[in-house]
């Protein structure tokens, strides 16, 4: 194969990791793959571009296996792959190949962050809006417009790669323009931090750090669950933050009810803020997304294409992205223009891989009904027997977990009620079925007969 141009071999490498971010815990994605790039590319020799010789070490040692295995998937030959630190001196011509590599002298020194950690490639203006996110959407954009003042905390929560941490760099991103100090991190990395500093004497330091900044943007808070010694840490940094009106941003992947483990002052804190949950994106969402994804290609995609991967790939954006690089990836060697049928042989495996299970609002409805000995009519009804308040709650989870319908949408369902109490009896649920034997039973009959795996 002929040398690749950089523009190339950047995309070439995109779908390595559009691939690999569906198999990787987000916390090791984001800290050693995230930041990589891929460069240039001749014979059986693929430079990829690190930001620290800290990271090309570990990369070397732990996940050249994999990566090489990937690459040499998608090219169709026998790969070797070689890490250049970042600010390193390589810029070949494109039509010139590389006939060495560039030597790495790793010195694997860990600090705390003094930079933002924003991602600029996460904008308000990049993120797709519809109805599974749209209470998400505008709470972080208030949030980013008046900090400390509109809603504080801010605590969102989702699935996996259901744009989460894009929201969460937003912030960051549109604030920081105005001249705010933001801080992007994950728990994991405040708690190795945190760890670290403890065993170096220098909490001090650590603790400075983190109060200074203007916001605090904090993803998967869940990671703190267990972790006592990091809580207290954490606590005293948000009381801090809190009481100098600095806004605290965090993400979960996880409502509240399924926080309290965590210490109880630290999920009440939560609470007095905006909780905002972000679903499963629609058919209409799903399909706005790829075409935004597909306007940043050199591709011409067919809207039957776009179509026939949103009506198959339904469970997050993440699997969506992942999908549209692998068949850019396969056309650019392909050389031929996108068609349907060569789209449905290319996804072929994922597609059958995920095969998702449909239920329907009124299949849920009905089971709710026969189960608990309640009329529809009663369901829908502003009726507050104590029966009827149960089974309308456990239509509203089963209703939220199991179909594609929004929070607004199943209040209108059942009798026309708001967003929050869809959601308070979301979070109701949730907590019974943690503390209630009998009741996790009484919802795995129901899930029963609706053919719900478990």
């Amino acid at each position: 194969m002929s040398l690749l141009t950089n523009k190339q071999s950047k995309k070439i490498w995109d779908s390595v990791l559009g691939k690999l971010e569906l198999r990787i815990p987000r916390p090791s994605f984001n800290t050693w793959l995230k930041e990589t790039k891929g460069v240039s590319f001749d014979s059986d020799l693929f430079f990829v571009s690190v930001p620290d010789a800290f990271t090309a070490s570990y990369l070397e040692e732990r996940m050249l296996g994999i990566l090489e295995n990937e690459i040499s998937d998608i090219l169709k030959k026998e790969v070797k792959l070689n890490f250049i630190v970042d600010g390193q001196k390589h810029n070949p011509k494109e039509n010139t190949p590389i006939e060495e590599s560039v030597p790495l002298n790793p010195t694997p020194v860990v600090s705390v962050k003094k930079d933002s950690g924003l991602n600029p490639k996460y904008t308000f203006k990049n993120f797709i809006v519809g109805d599974s996110n749209e209470l998400a959407y505008k709470g972080a954009q208030a949030v980013s417009q008046k900090i400390g003042v509109a809603f504080n905390p801010l605590l969102l929560y989702s699935g996996v790669g259901l744009g989460k941490t894009h929201l969460l760099h937003a912030i960051g991103n549109s604030a920081q323009k105005r001249g705010h100090n933001c801080f992007y991190t994950t728990c994991e990395e405040f708690t190795n931090k945190y760890i670290s500093a403890i065993q170096n004497g220098s909490t001090e330091t650590f603790r400075d750090f983190y109060r200074s900044v203007d916001i605090l943007l904090l993803d998967d808070i869940q990671f703190l669950i267990g972790k006592e010694q990091t809580q207290e840490g954490f606590f005293h940094t948000f009381n801090s933050l809190y009481m100098k009106n600095s806004q605290i941003v965090i993400a979960s992947d996880r409502p509240i009810s399924s926080l309290k483990v965590l210490e109880p002052r630290i999920v009440s804190r939560f609470s007095g803020g905006l909780v905002a949950d972000i679903q499963v994106p629609k058919l209409e969402t799903r399909i706005a997304i790829l075409k935004s994804k597909a306007r940043n290609t050199d591709y011409t995609i067919p809207n039957e294409v776009i179509e026939y991967i949103a009506n198959n790939i339904k469970s997050n954006i993440r699997e969506l992205e992942g999908s549209l690089n692998r068949i850019l990836a396969w056309f650019q060697f392909k050389d031929e223009d996108i068609s349907l049928d060569s789209v449905k042989l290319i996804l072929k495996d994922p597609i059958s891989s995920i095969s998702p299970q449909i239920i329907s609002d009124i299949d849920v409805v009905s089971a709710v009904s026969k189960h608990f000995g309640v009329s529809q009519d009663q369901l829908r009804s502003k009726s507050r027997q104590k029966m009827t308040v149960l089974s309308r709650q456990v239509a509203m989870y089963l209703l939220r977990e199991e179909t594609d319908l929004s929070l607004s949408a199943i209040g209108k369902l059942l009798g026309g009620r708001d967003h929050s109490t869809v959601l308070h009896g979301h979070e109701k649920v949730s907590i019974l079925l943690e503390n209630d034997i009998n009741f996790k039973s009484t919802l795995l009959s129901i899930k029963d007969s609706l053919s719900i795996e478990n």
